[in-house]
């Protein structure tokens, strides 16, 4: 597979301010403390999984510590990612940001699994894709620990729209749906009828309340919680499997002394199975929340869940495939069991 030897880097505001005042790349030293980032508030399930690190690393006798940064203190998802990239924020949990390679947006592929079981597998400790991620970020200088789960994501429609689209293309025809800034986020709602409109997570809320966008896609349950303000169905299409990366800058895990780069990697992988373990639980507590909120839930027949599937699989994975190539397709279909 050719990996994408150039990358461009431009910083972000957030990432020159943190430059100012941080080194370039924090250096590992034993009894150092170094940072972990990610953009999103405590309830989320990165919280849990920032903490559980910070406290596997002490039982592993690190003699380093966590200097740990949520809610986006440090900019939305994309500058952490790119901050992590430069060695800036050495760990952080974010999305695949395709600026850096388009090959990012596998993450976003949609109906690859369908239950939790499956996704343990592919995506879990030690599944099929890690491997196949770290390929990728090898030449971003990251390592993918492992993905952290939220949950299968859906489509939400804000208050004031009284249209709750379950039969595409035809439902969706004029609303105008946001999608995260990523190709194959633009590409899956036009293939299902919908006006795509990529905006920044940082922009969505507002959004939602001025009108500017009718719903949001992508959505797993804790962030439709997180929005119920504004929202007033939730679609469950589970059209993908939202993961995030858990990535430490590869040159920054390479220079720590090898006890230590040890005891890091153990408590990643106690952190990960703990995290897997109870996100099943945690997606479903969120689920049930945003029923007690007033919330309509609204499920997809078996034809129209058919329907939605076979658009993506004819149209969105064809679109893919000529980003990755064939062989990580043909994987992905013997995943999904697509012949």
């Amino acid at each position: 597979m050719t990996i994408k030897s150039t990358i461009k880097s431009t910083l972000s505001a957030c990432v020159i301010t943190a430059a100012l005042t941080l080194p370039t790349m924090q250096s590992a030293q034993a009894g150092d403390e170094f940072m972990l980032a990610h953009a999103y508030p405590t309830d989320h399930i990165f919280h849990l999984a920032s903490e559980t690190f910070t406290d596997q690393l002490a039982k592993q006798g690190s003699t380093m510590s966590v200097d740990y940064h949520p809610g986006g203190d440090l900019g939305d998802w994309a500058s952490i990612f790119e901050q992590s990239m430069e060695g800036v924020v050495p760990m952080s949990m974010s999305f695949g940001a395709s600026e850096y390679d388009p090959r990012l947006d596998l993450s976003w592929l949609g109906y690859v699994v369908d239950n939790w079981d499956d996704a343990r597998k592919v995506y879990g400790p030690n599944g099929k894709m890690t491997d196949v991620y770290n390929e990728i970020m090898d030449d971003l200088d990251l390592v993918v620990l492992g993905t952290i789960p939220t949950g299968f994501g859906s489509v939400a429609i804000r208050k004031g729209v009284d249209r709750i689209p379950t039969n595409f293309p035809v439902d969706a025809q004029g609303i105008k749906m946001r999608v995260p800034p990523v190709p194959i986020g633009i590409e899956r709602f036009k293939n299902w009828g919908f006006t795509a409109v990529p905006m920044p997570f940082s922009e969505l809320y507002t959004a939602l309340q001025l009108g500017t966008v009718d719903g949001r896609s992508f959505g797993p349950s804790v962030e439709i919680w997180q929005m119920r303000d504004v929202l007033s169905a939730y679609i469950l299409t589970r059209d993908y499997f939202e993961h995030a990366f858990w990535v430490v800058n590869k040159s920054w895990l390479e220079d720590l002394p090898a006890d230590e780069r040890a005891k890091v990697l153990a408590a990643a992988d106690v952190t990960l199975n703990k995290i897997w373990d109870e996100a099943q639980a945690i997606d479903e507590g969120f689920l049930n929340k945003v029923r007690g909120a007033g919330i309509k839930v609204v499920e997809l027949n078996p034809e129209q869940m058919n329907n939605a599937k076979q658009a993506l699989y004819a149209n969105e994975w064809p679109f893919m495939e000529g980003i990755v190539g064939p062989e990580i397709m043909t994987m992905m279909r013997d995943i999904a069991g697509i012949k």
